[in-house]
């Protein structure tokens, strides 16, 4: 016989000890979990719902009493008056509890009515919803509900369940060819679409099925590109294929196998355009996979401009390798990598693939309102409008976001100009719905089953605290250092730039101080995670390498310690964008001596004595003068009036101000003067020239002081800057912290790095490759000795990592379990797609755990 639970809400209520006053229990049915009330007196009882026998359990068989049977048992009491009969409570009464018979049946809990308890005889009573008034049917009681506390009585509701998009399986045809090593899921919206019926026939159908190179997902994918294909758009052009497949679920070997197919068609050329010069390596190796081991793959950056299938170069055939920079690159001679690979191809006959892997890139070909598109757009669409017959696949993980940047997919052929600019998230999800019912694009993604999710608060520190509280201090003031620096520039345009270049370092700023403080978060997390035989990988967007070039030009390669990312931006803030009063310059003694013949020379025609003198405007009536004419104006010219003594005089013997051009006689003057060849300047303009210098020394002086004073100000601030306690460049300290360089994979843009001394004092700049490993390819170097379980921490950025593979690959000697620790996530959350698919790909041996860090 089974016994029952005491409900841990609902304790058994106890008789008070007393042996006239029995009161029921409340258990938990053994079978169906209901809440059952057992009579006074009874110990073995029947569930009504489940009809499961029962009995009451030990805990409270120690108190029970057997009822006196019917026939022995004395008159029963008459109750009291009850004396306020409309009690108002949660449910109200005062009245003594009424035992009920011993043949009473234990009654459940109803789930479509409330359960409360009667305030007399506290038994839980099943109360119909909207019912305010009722009796208790064990005591008789009137009752009423209090509404303000029947919420306490009522059980939560069920959350909210957002409506969003489920993954579901994808099922695999496993006739077609080999499963696909980790599990693959779709969208709801995109698994209730079907694929137009296959008609194409792979040439390398049975080879890759014997080799098991490809999974059935991806041969699939393989016959609709091909089929697609074949067909023509309206305009006459080649029809194109999507891949839109997520990250790591093996596009790479897809394309791979898409040009091992055109390459039994006898199509020996193809175009394979991505984001990074070393993913040329990872397409070698795809190729290989697959089996097109004779396919070659050439690096376009490593050729020269010029004719590719000349003699001199010889490439003739195989994969020509670009990325989306060289393709708009150009020649000192105006030599353009797009006008080489359309002749290499051969014009617009030319039929075989042309592959925009991580096709993302050229989104932005219809800019934003008041945007400009961008070369990289514009450089494929010009290549598909010069190739029209060629077989183009768009491949990414997040081509687009919204369906404008989807205006450089041409030869999918679905929509004309302006179409679908408001539609959104909805209409692409439309718009992929469509294209794989045409057969003309698949969207599958890795399962995330086996990953785990974790989102760490990063704890702040004391010191962090009193970093972030004066460095906010200080932002503050130099805001209104900047308002008051400004108020003696009325420049419009140039205050209006300095705001912008104040807020944009402000949010770059702080963005440095809070990456700062997830430091020890991250440090300590990895520490943990090596300790458990797993391996790291940290991600990141900045690596701080200007500001670090630039410490490295300013004070040279060796530094007392690592470079502070936020104290250099704020120095180079203020170096070149505080607002200065212009410096005054003096007077060249040059221009003071010349200054009274400028000051009267920019308006001639007014006098000495401030008159405006009336000059003739006489015009011949013919180009012949007499002879007369010429006599009266020689004797006009010859002759002249002193200004003082109003005598007639010849004009070389009059003086002349240089200034004025007053004509006066030499004895007229006080003192007189006999030197007639030097040049002269009367007494009033020397005053008046006087007088300007004098004014033009003060002004020169006052904008002397202001200017010195600003410069001062100028100074104090950077000195204050230099003096503030700033965290150092997160990712140099947390490579330092966990055991430098020679622990941890760094792969990134930066073309070098600050190492601390073998010493521990000082740091050194030196850059990140070594003779044996050349520039371009410290990437991969990296990535191989992270692979190879060399070393067991990994720190990514977006420049670096584009396409890099870095999952627990069971094909590589590193197949610890991945911890991904997000020091920096990127501003879109198709850039953190990409992010977080390097830890999660096919074929890998475990999944890998997400960290999340934050701070608050």
């Amino acid at each position: 016989m089974s016994q029952p639970s005491i409900p841990p809400s609902l304790p058994p209520p106890s008789n008070g000890g007393t042996t006239n006053s029995p009161s029921p229990c409340q258990v938990r049915c053994a079978g169906c979990r209901l809440i059952l009330t057992v009579a006074a007196g009874v110990a073995e009882f029947v569930c009504p719902t489940c009809r499961l026998p029962q009995m009451l359990p030990p805990e409270l068989l120690k108190n029970f009493r057997p009822q006196i049977p019917l026939n022995h048992a004395p008159p029963p009491l008459p109750p009291p008056p009850n004396p306020n009969p409309n009690l108002n409570s949660s449910v109200g009464s005062t009245a003594p509890l009424l035992l009920p018979p011993p043949s009473v049946q234990a009654q459940g809990i109803d789930p479509s009515k409330m359960q409360l308890p009667c305030a007399n005889c506290k038994a839980i009573l099943n109360v119909p919803h909207g019912l305010s008034r009722f009796k208790c049917p064990q005591c008789d009681i009137d009752l009423a509900v209090d509404v303000s506390k029947i919420k306490q009585f009522l059980p939560p509701p069920p959350p909210v369940e957002e409506v969003n998009e489920v993954a579901i399986e994808v099922e695999q045809d496993e006739g077609e060819g080999p499963p696909h090593p980790d599990p693959i899921v779709e969208t709801s919206s995109l698994s209730a679409v079907q694929p137009p019926e296959p008609t194409y026939d792979l040439e390398i159908k049975d080879e890759i099925v014997q080799s098991k190179a490809l999974s059935c997902l991806q041969l699939e994918t393989l016959v609709y590109a091909s089929q697609r294909h074949i067909q023509h758009l309206p305009n006459g052009d080649r029809a194109g294929f999507f891949i839109g497949d997520g990250a790591g679920v093996g596009k790479g070997r897809t394309i791979a196998g898409l040009i091992w197919e055109n390459w039994q068609h006898r199509r020996r050329k193809a175009l394979w355009i991505s984001v990074g010069s070393d993913l040329k390596f990872d397409a070698r190796r795809d190729l290989d996979d697959v089996g097109a081991t004779t396919v070659e793959v050439h690096a376009l950056n490593k050729l020269p401009y010029g004719k590719l299938d000349s003699k001199s170069v010889g490439i003739r055939e195989g994969v020509l390798f670009s990325t989306y920079s060289s393709l708009i690159a150009s020649s000192e001679r105006g030599r353009s990598r797009l006008s080489q690979l359309v002749q290499w191809c051969g014009g617009r006959d030319f039929d075989g693939l042309v592959i925009f892997d991580e096709c993302h890139k050229a989104k932005n070909l219809v800019p934003e309102a008041g945007g400009q598109p961008t070369r990289t757009g514009e450089a494929v669409l010009e290549l598909q409008d010069k190739l029209p017959e060629a077989r183009v696949v768009y491949c990414s993980a997040t081509g687009a976001s919204e369906p404008r940047n989807m205006g450089y997919m041409v030869r999918l052929g679905l929509w004309g100009d302006g179409a679908l600019e408001k539609g959104g998230v909805g209409a692409l999800e439309l718009v992929a719905m469509d294209m794989k019912a045409r057969g003309m694009f698949v969207c599958r993604t890795l399962s995330y089953k086996g990953a785990e999710f974790e989102v760490v608060e990063a704890p702040l520190d004391p010191k962090m605290m009193e970093i972030y509280k004066k460095a906010a201090e200080f932002w503050a003031e130099m805001r209104v250092e900047l308002l008051t620096a400004s108020a003696f520039h009325d420049e419009k345009p140039a205050s209006s730039q300095l705001w912008r270049l104040y807020w944009a370092s402000h949010q770059r700023f702080f963005r440095h101080l809070c990456m700062s403080a997830k430091v020890p978060t991250i440090v300590k997390l990895a520490k943990q995670a090596l300790k458990e035989n797993k391996c790291v990988v940290v991600g990141l967007q900045s690596t701080g390498e200007a500001r670090t070039e630039e410490a490295v030009t300013k004070y040279g390669i060796d530094l007392e310690d690592f470079v502070s990312g936020p104290r250099e931006l704020l120095l180079k803030f203020i170096e070149e964008n505080y607002p200065l009063p212009e410096k005054p310059e003096p007077l060249p003694v040059d221009e003071v001596k010349e200054l009274p013949r400028k000051r009267h020379s920019a308006n001639p025609d007014v006098s000495f004595k401030g008159r405006v003198r009336k000059v003739s405007k006489w015009k011949a009536e013919s180009d012949e003068e007499t002879d007369v004419d010429k006599e009266s104006t020689e004797s006009d010219d010859e002759f002249q009036i002193c200004d003082i003594c109003n005598g007639e005089e010849d004009r070389k013997k009059l003086l002349k101000c240089i200034c004025c051009g007053q004509l006066v006689h030499p004895s007229c003057l006080d003192p007189p003067v006999t030197d007639l060849s030097e040049e002269w300047t009367c007494i009033s303009c020397q005053q008046k020239t006087e007088e300007y210098l004098q004014a033009r020394r003060v002004y020169i002086e006052e904008m002397t002081k202001r200017y010195e004073g600003a410069v001062e100000r100028k100074l104090k601030i950077i000195e204050i800057i230099r003096s503030l306690d700033l965290p150092n460049n997160p990712l140099d300290d947390i490579i330092d912290q966990l055991g430098g360089p020679d622990n941890v994979a760094e792969i990134t843009g930066r073309r070098g790095m600050l190492v601390r001394a073998s010493c521990g004092k000082g740091v050194t700049y030196q850059a990140r490759n070594t003779k044996e490993v050349t520039m371009e390819m410290v990437n991969m170097h990296e990535k191989q000795l992270f692979m190879d379980d060399k070393k067991l921490v990994a720190i990514i950025s977006e420049a670096g990592s584009a396409g890099v593979s870095l999952q627990a690959d069971r094909r590589a000697l590193n197949q610890r379990r991945r911890v991904h620790l997000t020091l920096e996530l990127p501003w879109s959350a198709d850039r953190a797609i990409q992010q977080f698919g390097r830890t999660h790909r096919s074929n890998q041996a475990s999944a890998p755990e997400y960290r999340y860090i934050f701070v608050k």
